[in-house]
């Protein structure tokens, strides 16, 4: 091969650079003249006729064909690694706060998390049918020290109150409660709503719950135990999230997205969400890098998306779209291109047939479901009557949906900042505005993603379909036959869609000069989110506890 062919071979084998980093992007030849098959510019000119035949009489046999670098995006300018250590210290911190402000089972819906955390734990993956006069129900025998404690819980967060007067009555019966040892006096606890949940969703609380018992932990003990392994994972998770972005000025958004205080909040206590979120942080930051800023994938990454697509429609179903965006990622963008798409579309593929079968498997306590509204609501919740009503009315479903968004927007805007369990507190207004402070202050800085025009319709569409999910489920699974609104949908369930909506914002709106985040910039995101998160731990002390700090 000739000497300019050879030339040519190292740039087009040079592996495209996964960082963004400007000094290796630079060393990288022109995408356009890669894409075409031609040298770069100032190369020499074309030969003329007689050159031609020559050439062709001394041509030397073809080598064989290389897989091709794609291009990648233009340089930026990211935080670098210590994004991570910023991040890990900041969640620790709030989120161990929030596991220690929390009265015990006052997260949302923690007294039937913590049941199917703990029948995780046992061994009982699938969901189990108790015996319930009311009807069909779920759940499993717990220590009745455990049952005592949610007792006072919920007697706590559902009794009365004067809003000058703590929602927590007596600090000293939770004391007593939880110095408790678990004994061998079971009790059965109903948990049909989170019977549905495969036992993915609660991998880091049932480790807890299994250490907690090989320790004899009390019944305080455990709790938290259980708890701060939510925010180990959460940290853990969402690290290497922003790991994957640390070449990225956008690594800042998912910073923001992922140290909301209902997100700290959920990390602090026990819910299936905590994974959920987690894990849908991590699918949004590697569909960041390479499906909106064509980056390519290292192998760890691309092993990681692949783990992240099957677990995250386990752990979630409504969010079975995002790992699903993976499949337009190019082939060459990931770790081994000539293997083509199918590391990606494997596990995906994968994780479809896990979440059909799971869903399947769980049916049945969608029955049950009516049993966590009021008595006279009972019975109630018919899914099947629910899907006949749609596809014979399709119209006044979509009234019913309207309806919903404009008597309940405001409150889905709060609650995705934080509505902090079932105590209903919300964050205060500085926590909201320090978030959208940060958040646009990361926005700001982040360069727009060379996407393909009709990638980023395909992503907008997969996020409106994604929230039509939402209250789709919530309609089916918990809302009455004839109800005059969709119930039961929640402003954090909009949490996880975040990253990838910001992506797409930036794609139709974002700056195409590289600016970098600068010191100032990190010093105003990070600390929004510090007085975000103090901000709501504040108030949510005064309201249960009564305390000023």
């Amino acid at each position: 091969m000739s000497g300019g062919g050879t030339s040519k071979s190292q740039v087009t084998d040079r592996p495209s650079d996964d960082s963004g980093d400007p000094e290796a992007a630079a060393e990288q030849a022109e995408p356009g003249a890669e894409a075409a098959g031609t040298e770069p510019a100032g190369t020499e000119a074309a030969p003329t006729e007689i050159d031609a035949t020559e050439a062709a009489a001394t041509e030397v046999p073809a080598a064989p064909e290389e897989t091709p670098t794609p291009p990648t995006s233009t340089p930026d300018r990211g935080p670098g690694a210590w994004i991570v250590l910023a991040f890990t210290v900041v969640s620790l911190v709030f989120g161990s706060a929030w596991a220690l402000t929390a009265p015990p089972f006052w997260g949302h819906d923690e007294i039937t998390q913590f049941g199917r955390a703990y029948q995780v734990s046992e061994g009982g993956f699938w969901p189990t049918q108790i015996e319930d006069d009311r009807g069909i129900a779920y759940g499993s025998d717990l220590p009745v020290e455990f049952s005592r404690l949610m007792g006072q819980a919920l007697n706590d967060y559902t009794g009365a109150r004067d809003e000058t007067e703590p929602m927590v009555d007596n600090p000293g019966a939770y004391t007593a409660l939880e110095d408790a040892s678990p004994s061998d006096d079971l009790v059965p606890v109903w948990f049909t709503n989170t019977a549905a949940y495969s036992p993915v969703a609660y991998a880091p609380a049932a480790t807890a719950l299994v250490i907690a018992r090989a320790v004899d932990a009390s019944v305080g003990t455990t709790v938290l135990m259980t708890r701060l392994a939510g925010v180990l994972a959460y940290t853990l998770i969402v690290a290497i999230a922003l790991w994957v972005l640390r070449r990225r000025a956008f690594a800042w958004v998912p910073f923001t997205v992922a140290m909301l205080p209902i997100a700290a909040f959920q990390a602090g206590t026990i819910t299936a969400d905590t994974l959920t979120n987690a894990l849908a942080l991590l699918v949004s930051a590697l569909l960041a890098k390479a499906l909106f800023y064509r980056d390519r994938l290292g192998r760890v990454e691309t092993v990681l998306l692949g783990a992240a697509a099957i677990a995250l429609p386990l752990c979630k179903p409504s969010y079975i779209l995002l790992p699903l965006l993976a499949v337009l990622i190019p082939a060459a963008l990931t770790a081994w291109p000539r293997l083509r798409r199918v590391p990606i579309v494997l596990p995906v593929l994968v994780g479809l047939v896990l979440f059909g079968l799971w869903t399947r498997l769980s049916a049945g306590t969608t029955e049950g479901m009516s049993l966590m509204r009021r008595p006279e609501q009972w019975y109630t919740v018919i899914p099947s009557e629910q899907m006949a009503g749609v596809l014979a009315d399709p119209l006044g479903f979509g009234e019913t949906f309207i309806r919903t968004v404009l008597l309940r927007d405001q409150l889905y805007f709060v609650q995705f900042f934080g509505e902090l369990g079932f105590g209903y507190v919300n964050v205060p207004a500085v926590s909201i505005v320090a978030a959208i402070v940060g958040w646009l202050v990361a926005m700001s800085r982040s360069l727009r993603p060379q996407t393909p025009r009709w990638v980023t319709a395909v992503s907008f569409l997969a996020l409106l379909a994604t929230t039509g999910m939402i209250f789709g489920t919530l309609y089916l699974s918990f809302t009455p036959v004839g109800f005059y609104i969709i119930d039961g949908v929640q402003g954090r369930y909009f949490m996880p869609l975040a990253v990838v909506a910001s992506a797409v914002l930036l794609a139709w709106f974002g700056r195409r000069q590289p600016a970098g985040p600068g010191r100032a910039a990190a010093a105003v995101i990070i600390g929004s989110v510090v007085l975000a998160q103090a901000a709501a731990l504040a108030k949510y002390g005064h309201v249960v506890w009564g305390a000023v700090v």
